[in-house]
């Protein structure tokens, strides 16, 4: 059977609870018509880039499963009637990604507070409070700098 990634966006308004109500929903529409759900991510509640049916955040779900391709259509159009779903797009993949979506991977980054090896940024040369003389500039022709301060 064909693999499958299903995401999903449901209204901001909306409780945990609910948005996993509608992800259940989903699933069972999958498997009582022949397939086989292999991965249910939520990914929260986030910010959109642009409005939505007067939402500025949405809760994100995403489905893996493989199934036949009335089973997406059927999902679809179920999906398409519910007025809690602001969003969705189905994939047809060659495999499914093991371990977490790189949705996933990212909020465990920003969780720890993982910036690299760059620091806080105030490590970088040129930035910051000192905005005197970097040494880095040539001496202005004419007067010298020591004239300027007598």
């Amino acid at each position: 059977m064909p693999l499958y990634e299903h995401v999903f966006l449901a209204r901001q308004d909306l409780a945990q609870a609910q948005v996993d109500a509608l992800a259940e929903t989903a699933t069972k529409i999958i498997e009582d018509n022949g397939g086989k759900v292999a991965k249910t991510e939520t990914w929260g509640l986030r910010s959109l880039a642009y409005r939505i049916a007067k939402n500025r955040k949405a809760h994100y779900v995403m489905l893996d499963f493989d199934a036949p391709a009335p089973v997406v259509a059927e999902l679809e159009r179920q999906t398409q009637i519910n007025e809690d779903v602001i969003r969705y797009m189905t994939l047809r993949v060659d495999a499914h990604e093991q371990g977490p979506s790189a949705m996933m991977r990212r909020n465990e980054r920003s969780e720890r507070g993982d910036r690299g090896d760059r620091g806080d940024r105030g490590d970088r040369p040129g930035r910051g409070g000192d905005r005197g003389d970097r040494g880095d500039r040539p001496e202005r022709s004419g007067r010298s700098r020591d004239e300027f301060e007598a």
